[in-house]
């Protein structure tokens, strides 16, 4: 078979299964409010969930650095902006080093593909992130997934022996089902069995926590190694991941992830400084983000379809069939409210769902209106 062929048929089967991806072009983007093909929307699909995004510190700081660092951080890429930033995440996190990436996806990556080598063994949460699952999948150690969530069932596969070193792998919160990790539990685990922990906090870090500090500080815990994102709270882009000296120093040496990629342009390090600021004194956002999460699952608890029990901005609607859950979605853009249909392979077959997002954005009208768009769905 060619290349054409095999895209050929995977096009089609995509397209038979209702799981047809599309990209729309967005010509607005308050966090609030979405514009697409001239239409205004109720926007219920960001994770930008305290709305920095828009905050003018953020977009000042965006303003004060060069728009690009013309080279790997190891070459002449690493700036003034680059290192308070990463001075600033450690002090507040707790840890004695920060490392810049370009992308979570990019962090998770490097950490596993550094990490993993033969012997060693890699045993994930099975809903963990696709970044993290896909690194995985492609190293020589061990992979093995335990139950979601489930902290006797990850201590059974750590009984298991291992020749090499053991790396556990979890979320704080995860992205599809908006649920939180039994932190306390699966750290206690592991370092029973003498393995290190990697927590990827990306939908945690800013939202929970004293001063937005994340999943791990919320629940007293210090993983090895801790991502944290800044395309959801903190309103921009980009990741670190928090480590020891030691670790850090192993990073700098050996991750091409690190090595052969230019560095965040300076002007994204400056406009993360100016937002982990506003993330910090923000509990009047997460205050607000709160009483939104409440309010719609109060208004949803009647609706017939299955609500996850999550406390986090992330309120997922399970539908079930691929095209069922496109349908609903276009029903509420109908009536104004944009929300993403996700289905497979994203999610488990049979899980599609609407991916509803709640910001500190968003005004109690925002949050009537599209809980009275679903129920007259569900009429």
């Amino acid at each position: 078979m060619n290349f054409s062929t095999r895209m050929a048929q995977a096009l089609d089967a995509r397209r038979a299964a209702d799981g047809w991806r599309l990209r729309r072009l967005v010509t607005r983007n308050d966090t609030r409010t979405l514009e697409v093909d001239g239409k205004m929307y109720r926007h219920f699909s960001s994770n930008d969930y305290l709305g920095l995004s828009q905050h003018p510190a953020v977009r000042a700081g965006w303003h004060q650095g060069a728009p690009g660092a013309g080279a790997s951080g190891h070459v002449t890429g690493y700036s003034r902006c680059h290192a308070e930033l990463e001075t600033a995440l450690a002090s507040w996190l707790g840890y004695s080093r920060a490392l810049l990436f370009i992308s979570g996806f990019a962090a998770n990556q490097a950490v596993v593909h550094l990490l993993a080598q033969k012997h060693d063994r890699l045993i994930a949460d099975r809903l963990a992130h696709a970044s993290l699952l896909d690194a995985a999948s492609h190293m020589p150690a061990t992979l093995r997934r335990f139950l979601h969530n489930d902290a006797a069932s990850l201590t059974q596969r750590l009984m298991m022996p291992c020749d090499g070193a053991t790396l556990v792998i979890t979320e704080g919160v995860f992205s599809m089902d908006g649920d939180s990790a039994p932190l306390a539990a699966i750290a206690a685990a592991t370092r029973h069995a003498g393995g290190w922990l990697m927590v990827d906090d990306a939908h945690g870090i800013g939202v929970t926590g004293e001063q937005g500090r994340g999943s791990c500080w919320q629940q007293g815990i210090k993983p090895e190694l801790l991502v944290i994102t800044f395309g959801k709270a903190f309103g921009v882009s980009g990741a670190a991941l928090l480590c020891d000296d030691a670790t850090a120093d192993y990073f700098l040496q050996f991750s091409r992830h690190l090595i052969y990629s230019t560095a965040m342009p300076p002007a994204q390090a400056s406009a993360l400084l100016a937002a982990l600021h506003e993330v910090q004194r923000g509990d009047a956002l997460r205050q607000r983000l709160r009483a939104n999460i409440q309010r719609f699952r109060a208004g949803a608890a009647a609706l017939p379809w299955k609500l996850m029990p999550s406390e986090s901005a992330i309120q997922p609607l399970i539908v079930g069939e691929n095209g069922t859950a496109l349908a609903l979605s276009q029903r509420l853009a109908q009536a104004g409210c944009w929300v993403s249909a996700i289905r497979p392979p994203t999610v488990p077959p049979g899980t599609a769902r609407l991916r509803i997002t709640l910001t500190a954005a968003h005004q109690a009208e925002d949050i009537d209106h599209l809980l009275e768009a679903l129920h007259d769905a569900a009429g």
